[in-house]
């Protein structure tokens, strides 16, 4: 007749609460076996129902611990149009790179690319944290000029999902499932004949610990799509958590959606540099709660040195929040007769900005650094757009959303780094808000180009000093001015509104281009939150229970609830003290059975 003792709980919890207990157990020949949390999720993963997901041309099965997030589906329809680009130029430039090696080689020969089936001269993606297979298999049957599509993730219970819904779809001979440590993979696969064309990289928080892997398995020329949700860190809430994770300070600004992506950016590109690699950037978007960015990675010693230029120091006023931008590096033309292109490399003086804010005589907070080149390809924008507009991308649920999106990000001045918002500026002057159009309308009238971002719908992205829009707003001070008590000694609105405009600007006549096509055309360019709750779910959990819609309600107005007096407080601390035991000193009631 044997003893057994089961402990279901956390085994370190167990083991230093219970020490004596378990020693009194062990004395008298009692059997101890450990049953952690983890282990059940397990056991209640292999034994619970499976549920259906369709999305795409995929149709997979779950489990309810594994984690499907429907917030992005959006992330994955935009993934699949890059990629189909992207395999389509893919293609283009392997001809011509065939043809420039043998030029007998016919160029009209172009290979049909079909989306399901293998292609020996395809893309080799890698997923390299795929958790249910869902995207990898959506690539697999949608994404045409492919040659395979790694599947990898570290947990075993998501591989054996994978295979399962692989077979379900009946593509393995496209997907293989990898269960494997992401960065382990990534490193053990940098020779030449193991690099991959595609590395999709969209973790749980930020990125920056794959990438060092990810630039050196990737192939010359190949892309990376790396999704950063840690929105918070890199929105300017935690300064310090952000120069930890990114290598750069972001600033709280209105543009910080934008600053967010540049932060990304830069680090990637400092990344690759270390390595004689350098990054262009194809597309970059701030979406939901998350940052999407597409790059392709070169092999290049001498234009690595052009990184310095592309990176800036950023300067902001902590009054009327003007924003200054310093790089750290400069490109000056140096042409020689053998060499007319030829550039030096020098370095700026500066500071850009005084001691003083020039406009409210405030001081200056300082961030960055930031990428502040483009963040798209022009080029590759319009491919892309012709993508979507083509018969096969209808299918897709989010085509309106990708469509309206890539259309402001084509109207976007992409040598523009950061951008104001309307909203604010009007709050710093305490100013009746002045119409998008009114103002879009004087900065094109007085000879300077404007645009929207795609990041807010209140954006201004204008090549226009800030001296030029805080003109604008003083002939509209004229028009609805401001009350007389909010003129106060030291406050930027003082400072500001008591200066005279520098000329006259044209506020009420409307230019013609100050309504964009995708305005006119009622795109759907800043679309709301279609649910509540609707963000980065909690990890290996589904999006939305119904646990975690009580507890959201529990907690609202939690703040504004009244406390309770100290000494009531205090009395009740000392009930719960009295009457209260942690469940984990507690000797379970059903612990021993006979075998």
């Amino acid at each position: 007749m044997a003893r057994v003792l089961l402990f279901t709980c956390n085994p370190v919890k167990s083991i230093t609460k219970n020490r004596l207990y378990i020693k009194f157990a062990a004395f008298r020949g009692v059997q101890i076996h450990f049953r952690t949390n983890s282990t059940m999720a397990t056991e209640n993963m292999a034994t619970g129902p499976l549920k259906t997901i369709r999305e795409g041309s995929a149709k997979i099965l779950v489990a309810d611990h594994v984690f499907y997030n429907p917030v992005q589906e959006f992330n994955r329809d935009l993934s699949i149009c890059v990629l189909t680009t992207f395999s389509r130029i893919y293609q283009r430039e392997q001809q011509e790179r065939n043809q420039r090696k043998n030029p007998s080689i016919d160029s009209s020969d172009e290979t049909i690319l079909e989306a399901g089936v293998k292609h020996e001269n395809g893309l080799r993606i890698l997923e390299a944290l795929s958790a249910t297979g869902l995207r990898s298999i959506r690539y697999a049957k949608e994404i045409p000029g492919v040659k395979e599509i790694m599947a990898n993730d570290l947990s075993k219970s998501a591989v054996e999902s994978i295979e399962q819904n692989v077979k379900h779809n009946q593509i393995e001979h496209l997907v293989k499932p990898s269960f494997n440590d992401a960065m382990t993979l990534m490193y053990m696969s940098t020779k030449p004949e193991q690099h991959f064309t595609a590395i999709d990289l969209d973790p749980y928080g930020h990125p920056t610990r794959f990438l060092d892997g990810a630039v050196q398995c990737i192939e010359d020329g190949g892309l990376l799509l790396i999704t950063a949700t840690d929105m918070a860190v890199l929105a300017g809430n935690s300064p310090e958590s952000c120069y930890v994770k990114y290598g750069s300070v972001p600033l709280k600004t209105k543009a910080c959606h934008e600053m967010a992506l540049r932060i990304l950016l830069r680090c990637i590109e400092t990344t690759a540099t270390r390595y004689g690699r350098y990054m262009k950037p194809l597309l970059s978007i701030s979406a939901d709660f998350y940052i999407r960015v597409f790059v392709r990675i070169y092999t290049g010693k001498y234009a690595c040195k052009k990184s310095s230029s592309k990176q800036s120091m950023v300067y902001q006023c902590t009054g009327c929040e003007a924003l200054t931008l310093q790089p750290l590096g400069v490109l000056k033309p140096n042409p020689t007769e053998a060499n007319p292109q030829q550039i030096k490399f020098g370095i700026p003086t500066g500071p850009f900005v005084g001691s003083r804010c020039e406009h409210c005589n405030h001081q200056h907070h300082m961030g960055g650094p930031i990428w502040s080149a483009p963040l798209h390809d022009e080029e590759f924008l319009e491919e892309l757009l012709e993508t979507v507009e083509q018969e096969d991308s209808k299918r897709l649920t989010t085509v309106r959303r990708i469509y309206g999106t890539l259309s402001v990000i084509r109207e976007e001045l992409h040598d523009i780094p950061l951008y104001y918002a309307l909203d604010r500026m009007c709050g710093i002057l305490k100013l009746e808000s002045i119409g998008m159009l009114t103002l879009r309308s004087a900065l094109l009238h007085a000879g300077y180009r404007v645009s929207y971002s795609h990041a807010s719908r209140t954006s201004i992205k204008t090549d226009a000093p800030i001296s030029v829009l805080w003109d604008i707003l003083r002939c509209w001070h004229r028009l609805h001015p401001v009350k007389p008590d909010r003129f106060l000694e030291g406050v930027p609105l003082t400072a500001i509104l008591r200066k005279q405009p520098s000329q006259e600007y044209k506020i009420e006549d409307i230019h013609p281009d100050a309504n964009p096509p995708s305005r006119k055309e009622s795109l759907s360019r800043f679309p709301e939150n279609p649910t509540a709750h609707w963000g980065p779910g909690t990890r290996a959990t589904q999006m939305v229970t119904d646990n975690k819609m009580l507890k959201s309600a529990q907690n609202q107005n939690k703040r504004k609830q009244k406390r309770a007096p100290k000494s009531e407080t205090k009395a009740q601390d000392n009930d719960v003290k009295a009457d209260s035991e942690s469940p984990d000193r507690k000797v379970p009631k059903t612990i021993t059975t006979d075998c």
